[in-house]
């Protein structure tokens, strides 16, 4: 079993600073308009942020396991914030490859990387209806 650590630490008004222990840390905010000063992300987007990355980090370990080279990986995330539910209902990933591989290698790689990804398990668990978009490109 791993732990994880994290502290949040109230700096002013709705600025906090988060660290995991590790010397890692990050400023969240909330908007001007919710009454932040905007100076972060607000942790319902780190989360998003966290998915989206950890997309990427899965899939580039993943491909290194299977000895393919990937010259580059963009995945753009979108979620909507059900005013019901009030929290992400939905994300769509947008996710750009260039790669000299055959597209079912690729779709592979996607699912293995679907299938390890911890941040992707707890926004399935949490019932998050989420959407990949592939994007293949060779060069």
């Amino acid at each position: 079993m791993t732990k994880l650590n994290a502290t949040a630490k109230l700096v002013k008004n709705y600025r906090i600073d988060v660290d995991d222990g590790r010397a890692h840390a990050i400023c969240l905010d909330l908007e001007q308009d919710d009454g932040g000063t905007d100076m972060g992300p607000s942790a319902l987007e780190l989360a998003l942020m966290s998915f989206a990355g950890c997309y990427a980090t899965i899939f580039m370990l993943t491909a290194n396991k299977m000895r393919k080279t990937i010259r580059d990986l963009e995945v753009k995330a979108e979620a909507v914030k059900s005013e019901e539910a009030g929290t992400i209902t939905e994300t769509e990933f947008g996710i750009t490859i260039v790669a000299d591989m055959p597209e079912e290698r690729v779709h592979r790689l996607h699912e293995l990387t679907v299938k390890g990804c911890p941040v992707g398990k707890i926004f399935e668990k949490a019932g998050v209806k989420i959407t990949y978009n592939i994007k293949i490109e060779k060069q």
